[in-house]
């Protein structure tokens, strides 16, 4: 009976781990909601010519026409705020911007009837109208926010947008946002760059062009594949993480762990193309490339040394320690790039390294060569054991001979009784004094010699 109720439990268990585990997928799999909040200039100078009609009709045109586009866009919603449209321009209002349609799947007919009525009119707010938009988006840490700035001028009342865009892709409010000028003289882009990805249009054409664009690197997949590289250049190395960073923030986006397909080439992944990335690859030691732009809508390729070699230690025979490791350096310096077990395999990027292997006395090794592809073994003897009796507590050390003059390894543990303590095959001179013992004449010296897989049985005071 107990047999029979722990298959039946079983068989639950696992109905639901396969219930639970496709319901987790299916979330991962959802792309994230991206929200594009358009920020529309409706300043006096919109009324200065683009053709055959003004830059606000224009705008207004293509607009309604993208709007009216993405009414089935899945997983998407799209604002509309405004700013220089409520007061006339004599009177400088600072505070003339205005978030006149929020945040909806269905908004589009609003957008539409808004942007229908809308006349140039006032002062161009730019700093304080992308201060305001940061609370046009509803709080969702799985979103995706977007602004769209079109606009035909530079900022009006003493604000600084591109420190407002900093502060807000910082906080992680918005990701970079992307400005469309209008009309703009060659001096215009320089101003914006800080700001965000500007674009130049200068007629309708180039005005409708843009705004398509924009919103595609906004909403199409984009994929990457980053290829690791050995020596040789052949992108070969594999199975490391990788770990991508905004670079205007520093915070961390994603973390792959990259693989080769089964036809042996770097699996591609799909990446979000308004970052502006920092690849970390947690090769030991890291490798990293830097302000990675992304190409929308397209397959992106990202070349990266990476080649590496693999480093083996072992200890002969068995060994006593509780856990023997090793500190690897780069070699030369000081600069710790990994502590890594014995009797283990480590790969490493191609180079030279400085060891200092922990065993007692410690062994350090200069210019270890980590090759292409290859493994470098570094061994050490199978150890010995001191067996050390004393009947009174003792103060004192274990030393070793080297380059004429001794070399201090352990000291001895301040009780009496036995002391087991595991040592490298070697010579060795025991210097101590009973503890009770005040007289320095009193010191005790004993040579002795610590063979691999031996015990040495030592008994003083």
């Amino acid at each position: 009976m107990l047999k029979i109720s722990l298959l039946k439990n079983s068989k639950v268990l696992l109905s639901l781990i396969i219930v639970l585990t496709a319901y987790f997928n299916s979330i991962a799999q959802q792309p994230n909601k991206t929200r594009i909040l358009f920020l529309l200039d409706a300043s006096g100078s919109m009324y200065a010519s683009m053709g055959n009609d003004i830059r606000m009709g224009v705008a207004k045109r293509l607009l309604s026409k993208m709007v009216d586009s993405l009414r089935n866009q899945p997983n998407l919603e799209i604002a509309l705020r405004i700013y220089g449209h409520t007061t006339t321009k004599d009177k400088r209002n600072c505070r003339d911007t205005r978030l006149e349609v929020p945040f909806s799947r269905t908004n589009h007919d609003a957008i539409l009837n808004k942007l229908q009525t809308l006349k140039p009119l006032g002062t161009t707010l730019i700093a304080y109208s992308l201060q305001e938009a940061a609370y046009d988006f509803p709080q969702d840490n799985r979103s995706r926010n977007i602004i769209i700035l079109i606009t035909d001028g530079l900022e009006e009342c003493d604000g600084d947008p591109c420190a407002v865009s900093e502060a807000l892709q910082k906080k992680g409010v918005i990701l970079k946002p992307f400005i469309i000028g209008v009309g703009a003289d060659e001096n215009f882009a320089k101003q914006f760059d800080c700001v965000g990805r500007f674009f130049e249009a200068n007629t309708e054409a180039d005005f409708s062009d843009v705004l398509r664009i924009v919103v595609t690197q906004a909403l199409n997949n984009t994929t990457l594949q980053v290829n690791l590289l050995d020596q040789n250049g052949r992108p070969f190395e594999t199975d490391v993480n990788m770990s991508f960073y905004d670079s205007k923030t520093g915070k961390i986006i994603e973390n792959f762990i990259h693989t080769l397909n089964d036809r042996g080439i770097p699996d591609t992944i799909s990446i979000d193309p308004v970052n502006l990335y920092d690849i970390e690859v947690h090769t030991l030691p890291p490798v990293k490339k830097t302000k990675v732009e992304i190409a929308a809508g397209r397959h992106n390729i990202v070349a990266i040394d990476a080649p590496q070699g693999s480093l083996n230690l072992k200890v002969e025979g068995v060994t006593n320690y509780n856990r023997l490791q090793c500190l690897v350096k780069k070699a030369g310096t000081n600069e710790l790039v990994n502590v890594q077990d014995f009797n283990t395999t480590q790969k490493y990027i191609v180079g030279n390294y400085d060891i200092e292997i922990l065993s007692t006395p410690k062994i350090n090794e200069k210019n270890i060569i980590i090759g292409q592809s290859k493994i470098t073994y570094v061994s050490i003897p199978q150890p010995g054991k001191l067996n050390f009796y004393s009947r009174l507590g003792v103060v004192g050390a274990i030393y070793r001979m080297k380059n004429n003059r001794l070399e201090w390894v352990i000291n001895i543990a301040n009780g009496s009784g036995s002391q087991i303590i595991v040592l490298q095959p070697g010579h060795y001179k025991l210097i101590c004094r009973a503890n009770i013992d005040k007289r320095i004449v009193s010191t005790k010296r004993v040579d002795f010699e610590i063979k691999s897989g031996q015990v040495y049985n030592l008994n003083v005071l």
